[in-house]
């Protein structure tokens, strides 16, 4: 007896992942909580800073670690099935692939370069001229901007933020260097 094909029916409209509506999202929520984090007082921003920051330092460093190992173990398995005898690899066809892929690769790359060099070149002609208009149009707050980071007038201001964020940042030093030496 065949099997019989199952129909699906059609509960909507289907829904496309939409990446920027995404990222959109995402940067929306990170900015929500960075400002939240700002209002809170400073024990808690130096906790929740530090914390946070090792947690994705050691996750990070052990994320890396099962990464390298993963492949590692794999490249040494093919080795050993190939001496053992349980792969054979023939070199002379794999190397004559490989020049194969990469002529072509060559090849499609030196035609695209003139593009690929126009292309950049509008877009950083394009991005120059849309900051001499903003600089021209609002010449005050550039000046502003750039005494700012030269101080020549302004000097850095302390706002509750960057308790959160320094002890990110040392958080994330911390939790690298224990993910280093945890086992």
């Amino acid at each position: 007896m065949a099997p019989s094909a199952v129909n699906k029916k059609d509960d909507g409209p289907s829904q496309d992942f939409d990446l920027e509506k995404t990222a959109d999202e995402a940067k929306s929520l990170l900015e929500k909580i960075i400002k939240d984090v700002g209002e809170k007082s400073a024990t808690r921003q130096l906790i929740f800073g530090s914390a946070s920051g090792w947690l994705t330092g050691f996750v990070m460093m052990k994320l890396g670690k099962a990464a390298a190992f993963t492949l590692g173990s794999g490249i040494i398995a093919l080795q050993l099935a190939n001496s053992s005898g349980y792969v054979k690899i023939n070199w002379d066809k794999l190397t004559r692939g490989v020049e194969k892929i990469a002529e072509k690769v060559e090849d499609s790359t030196a035609d695209k370069k003139k593009g690929l060099m126009n292309k950049v070149g509008r877009y950083v002609d394009q991005k120059l001229d849309k900051a001499e208009d903003i600089l021209r149009k609002k010449e005050k707050k550039a000046k502003r901007w750039f005494n700012r980071i030269s101080r020549d007038e302004d000097e850095f201001v302390f706002e509750e933020i960057h308790v959160f964020l320094t002890c990110y940042a040392i958080g994330l030093v911390l939790g690298i260097s224990c993910g280093i030496v945890v086992r």
